[in-house]
């Protein structure tokens, strides 16, 4: 923090991931993570750390959807570290995570905050883009989330998928046929009294949707028929719930 606004206190970057700093007068400070590879296979290795000091604000999005193409041997990393200091505010906004036909991945996002930090954030999958009549017959998924608080575990989400999974997806209790999938997280002091604000913002959603709020981290699902749908859903939601626009990357 200097004068009370959010600045870049240190970078590092190599390779094919790069970050930028829109210039956005009034807003928190924006930061926005590039894969100039333009996706990810087998052997592919992507790793975000981010530490938001006592008392900032930084708002992290991603210049598109990350894509994971098949793999021939091995399966894609994507690792994100997020730090959030006292008093500190992180939104993390990646845009959707497309998964192509025969494609691996592991990902984790990795949390720690303190008791009076805030932290919000979506993860989306889309496995196949049914626009363009892609399907997704196997895949290879391992999908973690943990958000520790003081050091206390408050949040723990796996998903794994593998092998020939498209029956599986198909399935009511396992997906219903699903074409996209988000959970977005609200980790604050605040938390569980605002638990009434989001099932009202989910009531318009064509997604299927839930809300639950539990040790001050309340978390929203979405289950949509096309990753459109899931799209216009979680704009509509974040926006409300932030009141602030989307950012900019999302809207190009």
């Amino acid at each position: 923090m200097i004068a009370g606004r959010t600045r870049l206190a240190d970078l590092f970057q190599q390779g094919a991931a790069k970050i930028r700093f829109p210039m956005a007068e009034g807003m928190p400070l924006e930061a926005v993570i590039i894969n100039t590879a333009g996706g990810l296979t087998g052997g592919d290795r992507l790793v975000v750390s981010l530490d938001v000091a006592e008392g900032a604000h930084a708002v992290i999005a991603t210049q598109a959807c990350e894509k994971i193409y098949r793999a021939e041997s091995g399966q894609a990393v994507v690792e994100n570290t997020i730090v959030v200091g006292s008093a500190g505010r992180c939104d993390w906004l990646p845009q959707e995570t497309i998964l192509f036909d025969g494609a691996g991945l592991q990902r984790r996002l990795n949390v720690a905050m303190t008791g009076d930090s805030h932290f919000f954030g979506v993860e989306a999958l889309v496995p196949g883009r049914s626009a363009s009549g892609e399907t997704i017959n196997t895949l290879a998924l391992h999908d973690r989330i943990a958000i520790r608080r003081d050091g206390r575990l408050i949040y723990a989400d796996a998903l794994s998928l593998s092998g020939p999974v498209r029956s599986a997806l198909s399935r009511p209790a396992r997906g219903g046929g699903t074409g996209a999938i988000a959970t977005v997280l609200y980790a604050a002091p605040d938390a569980e009294r605002r638990l009434g604000e989001a099932r009202d913002n989910l009531a318009a959603c064509r997604s299927e949707t839930g809300a639950s709020a539990v040790n001050g981290l309340l978390a929203m699902r979405f289950v949509a028929a096309n990753a459109v749908d899931l799209r216009r859903d979680l704009v509509a939601v974040i926006t409300a719930w932030r009141g602030r626009d989307m950012p900019r990357a999302w809207m190009i």
